[in-house]
């Protein structure tokens, strides 16, 4: 395995755990970073992705999300439901970073690596905020904030080919 191939399925891995922690940020940072993105890169020519109106949906729905996130009325990620859907979603950004890679092998790898990178930060996310409201004794909403931040630093981190 090469050092690019490597280095792609770690950045399917970040953008996964990203996605454990609020499902769109990974999405939105493919969206985000679209314009910057390798020439080869096959996810740009995604319909979504391609379609400026489709970026701006992604990141206004990770807008969406992370306000969301702090209302009393949401839903545990470790319901089946979201837990299956930042499963998902970390699955189809780690895709969307394996087309930047050589054959259909890498692509389904890269998914596979942020489909467990979603799982991963999904449970690593609620018992790290859980962790942090309890030793700190700040409001849930603050450290949501903070874990918001995380999720934007590591989804835009995995995107960036610098």
């Amino acid at each position: 395995m090469s050092g690019f191939t490597r280095t792609l399925f770690f950045r399917a891995l970040l953008l996964g755990i990203a996605a454990g922690f609020r499902a769109m940020s990974a999405p939105a940072a493919l969206a985000w970073n679209h314009d910057d993105a390798l020439r080869s890169a096959g996810w740009k020519k995604w319909p979504v992705l391609r379609s400026v109106w489709g970026r701006r949906l992604l990141v206004a729905a990770s807008a969406g999300e992370m306000v969301g996130d702090k209302l009393p009325a949401a839903p545990s990620r470790l319901q089946p439901g979201p837990l299956g859907g930042r499963i998902a979603f970390g699955a189809m950004a780690g895709a969307a970073l394996g087309t930047e890679g050589r054959g259909k092998a890498v692509v389904i790898r890269s998914a596979i690596v942020g489909g467990v990178g979603g799982a991963a930060g999904s449970y690593a996310g609620y018992h790290a905020r859980n962790a942090a409201v309890d030793a700190t004794g700040l409001p849930d909403p603050a450290v949501a904030i903070v874990e918001d931040a995380i999720a934007i630093t590591l989804a835009s981190t995995a995107v960036r080919n610098r």
